[in-house]
């Protein structure tokens, strides 16, 4: 006797099923570290101050060194890939808006929540569309952190029909 078994392999939603109506959140959230911190400034070639010299970032108007806000915008954008666009995405297209209105600090966990602001078919690009999604990030006392709208290009589901 055979039996067949049903493989579900994990990605993120086609165009049809994003759907403007809800807020999506993401969860786990992630915690950033003084080592995720120093790793990605470094990586990238920023030499501020603020990010890497605990001594003179003590006697700034934070008190403390800040994460990164590169790493904390992708980091925002991460959390959201394995719920929403894991494989179904074509291409980032740019960010319309992009704000850090709170500081994130080593040891802080970040939670993301995404809306879909609006979407419409691609007019140049059959089978795909262009949705603008809307990220904010809170750190663990839900204060915004990170704020962005980005616009990409996702794939309808194959074989439906445009």
């Amino acid at each position: 006797m055979t039996s067949t078994v049903q493989q579900i392999e994990q990605r993120g939603l086609w165009y049809e099923e994003l759907s403007t109506d809800c807020v999506y959140l993401h969860r786990p959230g992630r915690t950033l570290t003084e080592a995720d911190n120093v790793l990605f400034t470094t990586q990238t070639m920023n030499s501020q101050s603020l990010h890497l010299d605990a001594a003179w970032s003590a006697v700034q108007p934070f008190g403390q060194r800040l994460v990164n806000s590169m790493l904390t915008l992708s980091t925002l954008v991460g959390l959201s890939v394995g719920q929403l666009t894991q494989g179904t995405i074509t291409a980032n297209l740019g960010f319309e808006r992009v704000a850090f209105p709170h500081p994130l600090f080593h040891g802080d966990t970040l939670y993301a929540e995404t809306q879909v602001l609006d979407k419409r078919l691609s007019q140049s690009r059959p089978g795909e569309g262009v949705v603008r999604f809307s990220h904010v990030g809170r750190n663990q006392h839900e204060e915004v952190v990170a704020e962005a709208v980005r616009v990409t290009l996702v794939r309808l589901r194959p074989g439906g029909s445009r």
